[in-house]
């Protein structure tokens, strides 16, 4: 598959994502099982953003195949601001797939309203600007090549 494209076809999966992991955020007072699905909400999101900027650096020729690697990439060439929350985000999402009791759903879900969202919601809003970008180049390749 084509890598400028492929990073679109993921973004476009990550969008869905990050959709319902807000709607789940803006529950004021969640129960323990809405608690659960914000917390695997952002874990599925999660997954999907380091992988979208995965693809989209290789799209620009940069190579990275972990996601620690990612992530260092991600933030030398500022498609992120904060590495430091990215690489907390990711040691913290292994130990969120291991923790069940509640006291350590509430302190997840703080650092997800804190910390995550914002980070998640940045390299969202950098993916939408390049995206339309994208875009019109791809629309200006398509009029070229017609004429």
């Amino acid at each position: 598959m084509n890598k400028k494209v492929r990073w679109k076809q993921r973004y476009t999966n990550l969008k869905r994502a990050h959709a319902q992991l807000e709607k789940g955020l803006a529950i004021a007072k969640p129960s323990d099982v809405e608690k659960q699905g914000i917390i695997q909400s952002f874990e599925f999101t999660f997954e999907l953003a380091w992988k979208t900027l995965k693809d989209y650096l290789e799209s620009q020729n940069v190579l990275a195949q972990f996601p620690r690697e990612v992530i260092k990439e991600a933030f030398h060439y500022q498609l992120i601001t904060n590495g430091d929350a990215w690489m907390d985000m990711l040691e913290k999402r292994n130990q969120m797939a291991h923790t069940y009791d509640e006291a350590a759903a509430d302190q997840a879900l703080q650092l997800i309203r804190k910390n995550y969202a914002p980070a998640l919601a940045e390299a969202m809003a950098y993916f939408r600007t390049r995206e339309s970008r994208y875009n019109i180049s791809e629309s200006r390749v398509t009029v070229a090549i017609s004429l």
